[in-house]
């Protein structure tokens, strides 16, 4: 069972203590408190709620788009797996989301602008097919 009470006071707190706009790029991957999500939206981890994100579209200091990031290696038209020297992940195209910079927690790296360009590509293929 889903405990929403407990991430519903944790996002009351993420409100308060982040008030400074994060500095952030698109491409970057970060730690993100996504929260507790219905269905089969992804859900964050730990008890921070929080899942890796990429940055898809900045749009100003305090909103951007972001997709999602698995550690399991998914197959089909709404993934893309990055592989790298560090391990592989999976891009999980299916889950755009905007968000609040606010929810930001830890920068871990940033993508190379070829992975990057791939993902925006499969990401435009889905959006206007």
């Amino acid at each position: 069972m889903k405990n929403f009470d407990s991430w519903n006071i944790h996002k009351k707190h993420l409100e308060h203590i982040f008030s400074a706009c994060v500095q952030y790029h698109e491409r970057e991957i970060w730690w993100c408190s996504i929260g507790i999500n219905l269905g089969h939206e992804q859900d964050g981890k730990n008890s921070l709620s929080e899942r890796p994100v990429l940055v898809v579209k900045k749009f100003n200091p305090q909103i951007a788009w972001i997709l999602p990031l698995s550690s399991k290696l998914k197959i089909g038209k709404y993934y893309y797996t990055v592989k790298s020297l560090q391990g592989s992940f999976t891009v999980i195209l299916s889950q755009l989301r905007l968000i609040s910079v606010k929810r930001f927690r830890r920068y871990m790296k940033k993508l190379s602008p070829h992975q990057f360009q791939i993902v925006k590509s499969k990401l435009i293929d889905i959006l206007l097919k």
